[in-house]
């Protein structure tokens, strides 16, 4: 009988890579259940596709639309907001405490959006921005949780979770405190966050030597988690559940497509002490971008005005309408008025200057709540400057694009030791969101 459900959320993991000889413990664990091909919703990034995932529902439903949020009565542009309240359904730690008796314990390592959930157990990363620089710290519940394994096993470095030290190092965090938490604590239901891949997979490629050595590295940890439940006595009780989010498509080049937006003069701009930030109040369009997708919104002007610009940018694969947006269940309030989609060998860049004098300060800086779009240059440095290159053209891997069951274009990966009943289709392909009415069926 299975009492502890163990998910791990490897990004970048594919279905390729089982048959690497690279990752033994996770193909291992295939092979004593299953592993299906794994289809996410649109756009396949990581907010969007987790919230499918732990909900079982659509981008319509729970709003998730990006890592990033455009609030239109304020004209602001935020990523990366933890808050659970933003999504907009319920999770798979929600039911498991509304259905069943409080003996049922939940832990959630380093998800997206669990800030203030229902968890019994949260660790979410919370760095305090202070006049004198910046608090290295973790959100956590039960008060001082985070402290207890800051304690044990040193604090947890935010440089190495993203931006130019991004590495395994936060990955090796995660599971260690994943595993003091097992032995501690033995929750019926833990999710876990295992996000190294992601990094070297932009920084050289989805086939590089980086990515191969960061797949070892993952399985290693997974064989750490594997052990643990060994020594404590819970392996035959214990389903394991492993994931990824997203397949990566290799890039050559970038579209900076708020400036496209500026040439035709439908984005303005404000100069402030010598700096231009984006006019969102008085911008005809404007886009806020996401890897290989861009949500674009519009004010004053006709959609079919702006679809017409985009569709003559090179780079733009396509521009999808409302109907659109409605076959791939992301119409929802929050999404932008037109989607831009990307080439498979390219990406939407954030920038809008002109001239690299004129880029606000916190284009140089590994700022990720401030830019109104995800800017992977983060992952490196100009060693000149000593701050965050203005250079898109360095990165190497994307993914953001609608996912494609017949090119396989896109598609993650779902791997258990436990048979799982999860619907497919004749490929053998499953969708994430069937994935997750799955395990809200296991707790149920």
């Amino acid at each position: 009988m299975v009492r502890h459900i163990i998910i791990l959320d490897i990004v970048g993991l594919e279905s390729n890579h089982l048959n690497s000889n690279l990752i033994p413990n996770i193909a291992g664990l295939a092979n004593e259940g299953v592993t299906f091909k794994m289809e996410p919703v649109f756009p396949t990034v990581t907010c969007t596709v987790q919230a499918s995932l732990l909900s079982g529902h659509y981008p319509n439903q729970h709003g998730i639309i990006s890592n990033g949020l455009y609030d239109k009565a304020n004209y602001a542009v935020s990523f990366w907001e933890q808050s659970n309240s933003l999504v907009q359904a319920e999770r798979i730690w929600d039911i498991a405490k509304r259905q069943n008796n409080s003996s049922f314990k939940t832990a959630v390592l380093f998800g997206q959006n669990t800030m203030y959930s229902k968890s019994d157990i949260v660790i979410t990363p919370r760095p305090l921005h202070m006049e004198d620089g910046i608090v290295m710290w973790c959100y956590s519940k039960p008060v001082g949780y985070y402290e207890t394994l800051k304690r044990k096993y040193g604090e947890f470095n935010l440089a190495t979770y993203w931006g130019p030290l991004a590495s395994y190092k936060s990955s090796n965090w995660i599971i260690q405190a994943a595993c003091d938490t097992l032995e501690n604590e033995r929750p019926n239901l833990m999710f876990s966050y295992i996000p190294h891949i992601d990094y070297s997979a932009q920084r050289f490629g989805k086939n590089s030597k980086e990515v191969r050595e960061d797949l070892k590295r993952a399985d290693e940890l997974v064989g750490g988690v594997m052990q643990k439940t060994i020594d404590l006595g819970i392996k035959d009780d214990t389903q394991f559940v492993i994931f990824s989010e997203y397949g990566f498509n290799d890039v050559l080049y970038h579209i900076p497509l708020n400036r496209k937006l500026r040439d035709a003069g439908l984005l303005s701009v404000r100069t402030i002490n010598d700096k231009e930030y984006i006019d969102f109040e008085f911008s005809k369009a404007f886009a806020m971008v996401d890897h290989q997708i861009a949500h674009v919104y519009i004010k004053d002007v006709s959609a079919e005005q702006i679809k017409r610009v985009l569709e003559k940018i090179d780079g733009v694969d396509r521009v999808l309408s409302v109907e659109d947006m409605k076959t791939l269940k992301i119409n929802h309030e929050r999404t932008g008025d037109l989607i831009a989609v990307a080439n498979k060998d390219a990406w939407f860049s954030y920038y809008w200057w002109y001239e690299n004098e004129k880029a606000p300060n916190f284009a140089r800086a590994v700022d990720i709540h401030r830019k109104p779009g995800y800017d992977p240059a983060e992952l490196f440095i100009d060693q000149n400057t000593k701050s965050i290159p203005l250079n898109p053209n360095r990165i190497r891997a994307s993914h953001g694009r609608p996912p494609n069951r017949a090119t396989e274009e896109g598609l993650a990966v779902y791997v258990s030791n436990q048979k799982s009943d999860i619907s497919r289709n004749s490929q053998g392909i499953v969708g994430c969101v069937d994935i997750g009415n799955y395990l809200i069926n296991l707790v149920s």
